[in-house]
């Protein structure tokens, strides 16, 4: 088990003014969460609005990120790409940037098989020595990297030391933590299962909700790996209505448009991610005082 890897760590928005990334923003926004005991950092995820950005851009959010933790907390990128060779590239300049790791996601679109997957994480592994964890989400990416898969590169691969567990399944992510060993840390890529995923062996979780309540989802992963299961199952119930209410629309928009509410950030896209409809903003509104955190 990699103690990087474990926790809270939160999903990223990329914050836009005028069509540019906004700088001073992701700084306020590390700033707030080395405050709130946000254990790690991943900028240029699927929060992130990754495939949005220019290769400049998503360069520039990783160094702006690793300039403003100042090594507070662990930034761990998101490097991953469909092009194996574009997925090095990335990965070798979050090294060099000095993230202490990146998050490769499955390769998309082109849906490779099982074993040029495995081939694809392997050499981006072999390229670049830094621990590299899998991002499986098959609903983003129409490919699913097996729990064979998943053994075969823990096994071979010494600086793939885990998995961003997407898929939704708890008998996958159990399957995972069976078949690769305590070594290998799994952590939940959906907010609504990590206390359940915690209970079987995860380690904590890459959240999208830790961007606006950084502090309580730290706190319920802490307690889960302190075996203070009470609290966190407290703090799971009562951060569940938000877990949901940030994918009433496609992630990161309900997000993004609820750190607006909040006073956070300007809630700014960029085609194809798009404003949230009437409706669904009251919904995500209703849901955000009722946990206190914005006024009726």
């Amino acid at each position: 088990m990699h103690p990087m890897f474990q926790g809270s760590i939160v999903a990223l928005v990329t914050p836009f003014r005028g069509g540019k990334v906004d700088e001073a923003t992701i700084r306020k926004l590390v700033e707030m969460h080395v405050a709130q005991g946000t254990d790690g950092i991943v900028p240029c995820g699927t929060t992130g609005e990754s495939p949005t950005l220019s290769h400049d851009e998503h360069k520039r959010v990783v160094e702006i990120v690793i300039e403003a933790a100042r090594g507070r907390l662990h930034v761990i990128a998101g490097t991953g790409s469909n092009a194996t060779a574009e997925a090095i590239d990335l990965t070798a300049h979050a090294k060099k940037a000095g993230a202490t790791g990146a998050l490769v996601v499955n390769p998309y679109y082109n849906r490779p098989t099982q074993e040029g997957l495995y081939r694809h994480f392997r050499a981006v592994a072999e390229a670049v020595d830094i621990p590299i964890l899998v991002y499986n989400i098959a609903g983003r990416t129409a490919v699913n990297v097996e729990t064979d898969t998943m053994v075969r590169l823990a096994k071979d691969c010494p600086n793939i030391v885990g998995v961003k567990e997407a898929s939704g399944s708890l008998d996958q992510m159990t399957q995972v933590i069976l078949a690769c060993g305590p070594d290998f840390t799994v952590l939940s890529g959906d907010d609504n299962i990590t206390l359940p995923l915690m209970s079987v062996g995860g380690r904590g979780v890459i959240s999208v909700i830790a961007n606006i309540v950084p502090r309580e989802t730290a706190e319920m992963t802490h307690a889960a790996l302190a075996g203070d299961w009470k609290l966190a199952r407290e703090l799971h119930l009562k951060l569940f209505p938000l877990s949901r209410a940030v994918f009433i629309e496609t992630n990161p928009i309900p997000v993004k448009e609820a750190m607006g509410m909040m006073g956070m950030l300007e809630p700014e896209f960029r085609l194809p991610m798009c404003p949230m409809g009437a409706a669904n903003r009251e919904r995500l509104r209703a849901v955000l005082v009722q946990h206190g955190l914005i006024k009726a």
